[in-house]
């Protein structure tokens, strides 16, 4: 293959001050595509658009919370005034609240929603109008998280907006094809300040800051890694290589990529007339609902000492 290369296009970063976000849009400029690099912090924004250009890149900053319609078209704006396009938006940008549901309060899901949710769709809606009007298609790349597609412990809010995040994906993916507009969710699992505390993580974790490699359990069995791990599928999405790709849920993490299945009917079972529920009690465990689905992420399996 040749050489991926974005030179010309413009694109908008959501929360990418630092961490998963700032990795894709150093990634982005890397390949020759101009960045808006956003964030709430007007220190951390500035800073990350240092780096960008003084790796050789072109970028620079618009400090707003996501999730309303005036900060999505804020983004896209200051995108078309600084490099005459938009041609990818990342929606990257999250918060975390997490408790279990009874100790949920409605600001703890308001606000992840808002940010993850609301704010994936708001700067999704500005990016697809403005695509639209310039013609010539463009990337729509969702960030999404395993806690999405499989439910995660003490994570109601997170959880919910992530799941909405790839169903948006895959609804987007139809509307926009005839604009050649590509829509896809990706899946990153690396090592960030929303993973590193995870227990089993920590110790790893720890000793990568220090210099040491993450042992290959995690790198390809848990296809856990560093941010810049994840890194690669953003530009990947963005390029001409991948203009048949969309309205797929893809994962990538340490050495590992995947693609995510679809949710669909696994099993089915039939009763003339319709049912009852005595005929499901006496159904259930021998036909439709013999080997239920798993629920929540599975834990790492590390290697006995």
């Amino acid at each position: 293959m040749p050489p991926i290369d974005l030179t010309g296009k413009a694109a908008v970063v959501t929360g990418s001050g630092r961490g998963l976000g700032l990795a894709y849009a150093h990634a982005l400029a890397a390949h020759g595509a101009s960045v808006v690099v956003n964030d709430i912090d007007e220190a951390v924004a500035e800073q990350a658009v240092k780096s960008i250009t003084e790796a050789g890149g072109t970028a620079v900053a618009e400090v707003v919370p996501v999730g309303t319609a005036e900060a999505a078209d804020r983004l896209v704006a200051r995108a078309v005034e600084e490099f005459g396009r938009l041609d990818v938006l990342v929606t990257n940008a999250g918060i975390l609240r997490d408790k279990v549901l009874w100790k949920m309060t409605d600001d703890d899901f308001d606000a992840v929603v808002t940010t993850h949710l609301k704010g994936t769709f708001t700067c999704a809606r500005a990016a697809a109008v403005r695509m639209r009007e310039q013609g010539g298609g463009g990337t729509l790349i969702l960030v999404g998280s395993p806690a999405g597609q499989r439910g995660n412990f003490g994570q109601t809010n997170y959880a919910a907006a992530k799941a909405g995040i790839a169903a948006m994906a895959r609804t987007w993916s139809m509307e926009l094809a005839r604009a050649q507009i590509t829509v896809n969710a990706i899946v990153p699992v690396a090592a960030t300040a929303m993973t590193e505390t995870i227990p089993a993580f920590a110790p790893y974790v720890e000793a990568m800051r220090g210099g040491a490699p993450l042992p290959d359990f995690l790198r390809k069995g848990e296809g856990f890694g560093t941010p810049e791990d994840c890194a690669a599928l953003v530009p990947f999405l963005a390029s001409e290589a991948a203009r048949g790709i969309t309205g797929q849920a893809i994962g990538i993490g340490g050495d590992k990529v995947a693609l995510w299945s679809h949710p669909q009917e696994v099993r089915a079972a039939y009763a003339n007339g319709g049912w009852s529920p005595e005929a499901l009690a006496d159904a259930w465990h021998t036909s439709v609902g013999a080997e239920p689905q798993t629920v929540g992420i599975p834990a790492p399996k590390i290697p006995e000492a």
